[in-house]
């Protein structure tokens, strides 16, 4: 499995309207691609443990992670015409953000993981 992971901070200034432009964008992305087959969204919580929270360095508020069967869904949904729209409201709107892609195993493919990544 392939995991499209973004984290976002958005612009302090953006209006009601502009935020649901952006979840809207999101949203029909997510859907239009045939190939997404899993999303999930989230909201950073805060525990106030000592020594963890002070040590991130920038404060994303959002998250998502789309999850993909391949890399070829991966690159659908990245090329995808409702995408270039998602990623328009997302550059003007966003303070910070970072997007990375994962492949996913469980805990027992560990070792075949780590050998690919040896042989990369």
């Amino acid at each position: 499995m392939i995991a499209h992971v973004v984290l976002f901070a958005p612009r302090r200034d953006l209006d009601a309207a502009q935020r649901l432009g952006v979840l809207d964008s999101f949203r029909a992305a997510a859907e239009a691609a045939a190939t997404v087959r899993s999303v999930r969204v989230g909201r950073r919580l805060r525990h106030g443990l000592p020594g963890y929270e002070p040590a991130m360095r920038q404060d994303f508020e959002y998250f998502a992670i789309l999850e993909f069967d391949d890399v070829d869904g991966l690159k659908a949904y990245l090329q995808h015409p409702a995408h270039a729209d998602a990623g328009r409201h997302f550059s003007a709107s966003a303070a910070a953000a970072l997007a990375y892609d994962y492949t996913v195993v469980s805990p027992g493919e560990l070792a075949e993981l780590i050998s690919a990544a040896k042989n990369e």
